[in-house]
């Protein structure tokens, strides 16, 4: 079975159908089949370009996909985001999917990467995605966002005083992480406050997760 047809595969969409329940997010099947393709793609392209530790497209639709989509709730009434860090696209792809209205940025600094991600969009006819190639320190958009959003930055200092420009007035930086980061808070640069934190359940994922709301001052 090739890996398209697995990542479309009935189990796999047994599995999705059963996370997104679990995270209480409803998606039409159209939604559904391109997260599926996206899985499909990964799956493709992580054998050459090595987009993620993860090898299989069960644990790729839990720790990936499911994962992005745990914030979806609590991106509030934006319109706009930037994935800083993206990776392989996460959590923006998920997020562009999942809401068709909100105009998604995805930005990294390796080129095979966002290499991907360009090909992920145009293959999943995307029309609210872009990405971009720069060091988050380097790019300066003609409009800031109103959610900035990571799940790559070791630390939250890193990510507040490295992307912190990059936020709106009036807008929030989001921070996904593993365990309650008690000292990483602590570290948080002067003008940047943890307004909240989150704890996030994932189905499929094992250990904590959370999502920590910064506030730029």
């Amino acid at each position: 079975m090739t890996a398209a047809a697995f990542a479309t595969s009935s189990p796999l969409r047994h599995r999705l159908d059963e996370g997104l329940a679990g995270l209480g997010i409803n998606l039409d099947g159209a939604q559904r089949e391109l997260l599926l393709q996206f899985v499909a793609l990964l799956d493709k392209w992580n054998k050459v370009y090595n987009l993620t530790a993860v090898r299989e497209p069960e644990r790729m639709l839990d720790l990936h996909i499911l994962d992005s989509l745990s914030v979806l709730p609590h991106l509030g009434d934006c319109a706009d985001i930037i994935d800083v860090g993206t990776g392989g696209g996460l959590p923006g792809i998920p997020l562009a999917i999942a809401n068709p209205a909100l105009r998604v940025t995805m930005l990294d600094t390796v080129a095979k990467k966002t290499t991907f991600v360009r090909q992920a969009i145009g293959e999943l006819g995307l029309k609210n995605a872009d990405v971009v190639n720069a060091r988050v320190e380097q790019y300066m958009p003609a409009c800031k966002f109103s959610r900035v959003i990571s799940r790559a930055f070791a630390e939250l200092k890193d990510f507040a005083s490295s992307a912190g420009h990059l936020c709106a007035e009036g807008g929030v930086m989001l921070a996904m992480k593993g365990v309650y980061p008690h000292d990483e808070i602590g570290r948080l640069p002067a003008g940047f406050v943890a307004e909240q934190t989150i704890a996030l359940d994932v189905p499929g994922v094992e250990g904590q997760r959370h999502l920590v709301v910064i506030r730029k001052n």
